[in-house]
């Protein structure tokens, strides 16, 4: 696997064992995310894929652009670019200094995030994977510059130290998603601001969620991934099987073991 002490220094490795996150800056290069891009915006236009998204009409969304561009669950499952892009070899060299073993990836995601579009409330990932033992890390790249204007993700340094929460209802007129965990006393999120090509690294206990996209003409697009090291024994079935580097896949116990909430397996489709 490709070295990447090139990239990480120990100040980094610091930040991310102690806040939660860390952002590798210019880790894609213009032509990478141009090609992401083109990608995703042309999965788009050729309309709905069962089990991935389903967008709708303008009159159909009846003001809720979201409907019109819907998050792209699991596109790895659908599409090349996807694939090669979610075991992308800088990512996974980055992931192997993070966790200090070998990484897995589980699954992909694409969100285009439209102006107009909600936030999402705050939230922690691992509720939902449901990686055991340890936790998940998501590798968030930015495909557009991204601030609070346009809906850039906001996080909770030092959440990662808590435990995962069970949560309440979100406000529905605020987030797209349902679900919202509570703030530990004396933090406060604070947000990422990302040029196109960089990539945040956070912890799947890591409190995070989104402000809404209030721009005139800007999206938010961003390609998602999550992970886990090779020593993990069990993930939630709806984000296996996992893969290796190589491309080949990682078979995990996926039973239905219930977590902290007991409420998980209802909920796995609210992670960003």
């Amino acid at each position: 696997m490709e070295e990447s002490k090139d990239r990480l220094s120990e100040e980094q490795i610091r930040q991310f064992h102690q806040e939660g996150y860390v952002v590798l800056k210019g880790l894609f290069t213009d032509g990478e995310v141009t090609e992401i891009k083109d990608n995703f915006m042309k999965m788009h236009a050729n309309g709905p894929i069962p089990g991935c998204f389903e967008p709708v009409s303008a009159e159909e969304a009846n003001g809720d652009v979201l409907k019109q561009y819907p998050r792209m669950l699991h596109p790895q499952k659908v599409n090349e670019v996807a694939f090669r892009y979610m075991l992308n070899p800088k990512v996974m060299a980055v992931l192997q200094d993070l966790l200090e073993e070998e990484p897995l990836a589980l699954q992909s995601m694409f969100y285009f995030k439209p102006p107009g579009a909600k936030g999402q409330a705050l939230h922690q990932d691992n509720y939902y994977l449901g990686i055991r033992p340890g936790t998940c890390v998501a590798a968030w790249t930015a495909v557009d510059p991204t601030n609070e204007e346009n809906g850039c993700i906001m996080v909770v340094p030092g959440s990662n130290r808590e435990d995962i929460q069970c949560p309440k209802l979100a406000d529905p007129e605020l987030s797209f998603t349902k679900d919202l965990v509570e703030l530990p006393e004396g933090m406060q999120p604070v947000p990422v601001l990302m040029d196109a090509g960089d990539v945040l690294f956070f912890n799947g206990s890591v409190i995070h969620g989104s402000y809404p996209n209030r721009s005139a003409d800007r999206f938010r697009r961003a390609f998602i991934a999550h992970y886990a090291g090779i020593s993990l024994t069990h993930a939630n079935a709806y984000y296996t099987p996992l893969y290796r580097a190589d491309h080949t896949p990682f078979e995990v116990d996926d039973s239905e073991i219930s977590g902290p909430c007991g409420t998980e397996f209802d909920t796995t489709l609210e992670i960003h």
